[in-house]
């Protein structure tokens, strides 16, 4: 029984970092292809730069804040952490972001978009990907 619960715990720790077509097709299938007018090929910019596709990603921000997930989703507006003051805009603690199962994490970037900045809200989209060419981002994925 031991051996099953750390196995279960070491599952639980390992980041899941995904191959680009394969979040392409993640995020796609979880209706994020043209949600709130941004292109797929958009989100999987975005996520390339923010985390390089990698769910336990985190960083640190000068503000005391920090981002979490494979969105980089920001512990001031988006989610609670404990240690930060936030508006917990997504209703959600900071440490769903980092699981596996993406579905928190994706219903709260469809939230982010929802508010006036949209996606304009990741300076990653910004400086990599609004108005670039991004079909390389979905080339050779077959979606």
């Amino acid at each position: 029984m031991r051996s099953l619960v750390f196995l279960l715990l070491v599952a639980l720790a390992s980041a899941k970092v995904y191959q680009r077509c394969e979040w392409a097709r993640v995020l796609k299938n979880n209706g994020m292809a043209g949600y709130y007018g941004i292109s797929l090929a958009d989100w999987v910019c975005l996520t390339k730069w923010e985390s390089d596709y990698n769910t336990k990603a985190t960083n640190r921000n000068t503000d005391g804040s920090t981002d979490y997930g494979i969105f980089q989703i920001n512990s001031r507006w988006w989610c609670t952490d404990g240690h930060t003051t936030s508006s917990n805009a997504c209703g959600i603690r900071c440490s769903e972001l980092l699981t596996d199962d993406v579905r928190v994490a994706i219903n709260c970037a469809k939230r982010v978009v929802r508010d006036p900045n949209g996606i304009g809200a990741w300076v990653a989209w910004r400086r990599h990907c609004q108005n670039q060419d991004l079909s390389s981002y979905l080339s050779g994925c077959n979606l």
